[in-house]
């Protein structure tokens, strides 16, 4: 608890302990004044500020909220002699109110713990080679800091000396320590276990992982499920309408069996509109629907699932198609050549080099592998007037002979015939001085957890899963019958991929959502057309992630499973809580109005009906069970 929360107990049990007082207190032949003034003195130790933000609200004409409803309820039984129900009202009331604030607190320490990963400083590296602390917004990208055993890395970069171990559970939720070692790329938030690291940084504070994930949780409340705009719209015509209807019910009969002669107690339909608003008071949706959403948002944080809505947790439980970018997000984008078939009178070798010189200026995965099979350094003066093709390849000069390398598309737009080849993989082909020159074949590595994924999304209830790709027909076949996955498209161009994604929109049936999920910055089209767009965060490119909807933070297709299972089980408890609530005011609003339920059974009405529904809606932050269901460990 915290220093208000402590506060708010202590009042109320101090407001406890003096009406268990007065109530013991022989008060024969007491005068009504003195009685009433006993009663006052709980009341208003418990319920003063209650009362304050009833008056405020009226001041400022906004009057019908939940402490409306309290301060009417409570100085109507005060005025009707009924001063211990009075008391009991505004004690149970507050109550409820703290529990209901502890439990919230208990939501926002989950995401403490994620908003631990904020660094406090970074130590960066001096001419003279020491290193001072300074604010991470201080540090410019390109500029070396050092990150001491047990430290944040407080900034993305690139270790250029040391070597060691990163613990990256905060971001990922995965336990098992990462090593790190020069060349390999370093995410903020992750802590340095063992030795001390020199890192260069590749990006300034504001646009680095761990402040665009901070950003992410941090505004992830602005976008209301559906649910909660429900219930918000619902709360404003509620309230002054059971404020209405308790007016009417306070006046209406008496006035209506007076005017047909017959006597009428005033004081037991007041105290039944009384009892009428004490029951109505709309708590336990207003607090626990919230709540539920936060709780899951937190609940999937803490697991590497970064939802940026709570609107978004919500489409996810409809979801029934998954549609799958196949590089990087199935596979592992790492690619290694496996097969040089050159045409009559090539060397294999010189195919190789060639290839590997035209894409020496390219960061795609496919030259990285063409580059480490040469085996050799390759000298850039070689090449020159390098053009990327998107969707067909890369044309150069490499020693002054024009050289294209690309796939069968490039090939056919330069009107030459390419060998096809029935091995499972993506072909490369190369065009030298306008002669098909030969083939190489590689093959990317499927992720360990892929056929899990697919496994998983389809005990989850998903009923379609497609893999789009622009691979060719051999490689996307053989990746699909591996993990089971029901349909594929290959051979697609980026914006094939946009067409392929926007036919299956209207394949899909009522009320079903699309996923679509992908990691590369040719992704960022698609991620925003779907229904929802996930997006690999750890080595996905920024537009992706900012195109998408929800981030899986360890590039693990198996956790888009758990995403969905906390997604579900998080709307089942909302709606849960909207039936319990609506169900038990109904009957007991019915009760009061005819008088078979008296202010004790309204206290349970109201607060009993807050707390069972704040805690049902605190089992979204439980996420164990979900995790081990999907055989993933954090």
């Amino acid at each position: 608890m915290n220093a208000k929360q402590k506060k708010m107990l202590y009042r109320i049990l101090i407001a406890a302990a003096l009406l268990v007082l007065v109530q013991l207190l022989p008060r024969g032949g007491w005068p009504r004044p003195a009685v009433l003034a006993l009663y006052l003195v709980p009341y208003f130790v418990v319920g003063w500020d209650v009362l304050r933000k009833a008056a405020l609200g009226v001041k400022n004409r906004q009057p019908f909220d939940e402490c409306f409803l309290m301060a009417v309820a409570t100085v109507g039984a005060f005025a009707l002699g009924e001063y211990a129900e009075g008391c009991a009202v505004m004690l149970f009331y507050q109550i409820g109110e703290l529990f209901q604030a502890v439990a919230v607190g208990k939501s926002r320490r989950s995401i403490a713990a994620l908003m631990d990963i904020r660094p406090d400083y970074a130590n960066l590296e001096q001419p003279d080679g020491s290193f001072e602390q300074v604010d991470p917004d201080e540090v410019e990208p390109g500029a070396v800091i050092v990150v001491e055993p047990g430290e944040r890395i407080p900034i993305d970069g690139v270790v250029v000396e040391g070597a060691s171990t990163l613990n990256t559970a905060a971001l990922t939720g995965e336990s098992l320590p990462r090593d790190a070692k020069p060349g390999d790329e370093v995410i903020s938030g992750c802590v340095n276990i063992s030795g001390l690291l020199r890192v260069r940084t590749t990006r300034p504070f504001g646009e680095s992982t761990v402040s665009r994930i901070l950003d992410l949780v941090e505004n992830s409340s602005m976008k209301k499920a559906r649910a909660e705009n429900f219930i918000t719209r619902f709360a404003r015509v509620y309230t002054p309408a059971v404020c209405y209807s308790a007016l009417a019910l306070a006046l209406a009969p008496p006035l209506l069996l007076a005017l047909l002669g017959q006597p009428a107690a005033f004081g037991d339909w007041v105290y039944r509109a009384l009892t009428f608003l004490v029951i109505s008071c709309p708590c336990a949706l207003v607090i626990s629907i919230p709540l539920s959403f936060f709780g899951g948002i937190g609940g999937a944080s803490a697991c590497g699932i970064l939802v940026k809505g709570s609107t978004y947790l919500e489409e996810l439980s409809r979801t029934g198609i998954v549609v799958f970018d196949k590089t990087g997000t199935l596979t592992q984008g790492v690619f290694e050549v496996t097969g040089v078939y050159p045409a009559a009178g090539v060397e294999a070798a010189a195919l190789l080099q060639t290839a590997a010189l035209a894409e020496s200026y390219s960061k795609h995965p496919i030259s990285q592998s063409l580059k480490n099979a040469c085996g050799q350094p390759l000298d850039p003066a070689r090449v020159d007037k390098v053009e990327e093709l998107g969707g067909y390849g890369i044309t150069a000069q490499v020693d002054g002979r024009a050289v294209a390398v690309g796939n069968a598309r490039l090939m056919a737009r330069l009107g030459l015939q390419a060998a096809a080849l029935q091995q499972p993989g993506t072909v490369v082909y190369v065009a030298v001085d306008g002669a098909y020159a030969g083939a190489i074949l590689i093959s990317d590595v499927v992720k360990p957890s892929a056929a899990k994924a697919i496994a998983g999304l389809k005990r989850a209830g998903v009923r379609r899963t497609v893999m789009l790709t622009g691979d060719a027909e051999p490689a996307a076949k053989a990746v699909a019958a591996q993990l089971g996955i029901g349909e594929y498209r290959a051979g697609l161009l980026p914006a094939d991929k946009v067409a392929q994604v926007e036919a299956l929109l209207d394949e899909k049936q009522p009320r079903e959502n699309l996923a679509f999920v992908g990691d590369g910055i040719n992704d960022a089209p698609v991620l925003s057309r779907a229904d929802l767009g996930i997006a690999m965060g750890a080595l996905g490119s920024d537009a992706a992630i900012e195109a998408a909807d929800i981030v899986l933070m360890d590039d693990d297709p198996a956790r888009i499973a758990l995403a969905m299972d906390i997604s579900r089980r998080t709307v089942r408890i909302v709606y849960q809580n909207i039936v319990f609530a609506l169900a038990i005011k109904a009957a007991c609003l019915l009760l009061g109005a005819l008088g078979l339920a008296g202010m004790w059974l309204a206290i349970f009405a109201d607060v009993g009906v807050m707390v069972l529904a704040v805690l049902n809606a605190t089992r979204a932050l439980y996420t164990r069970d979900l995790v081990r269901r999907n055989g993933l460990e954090r």
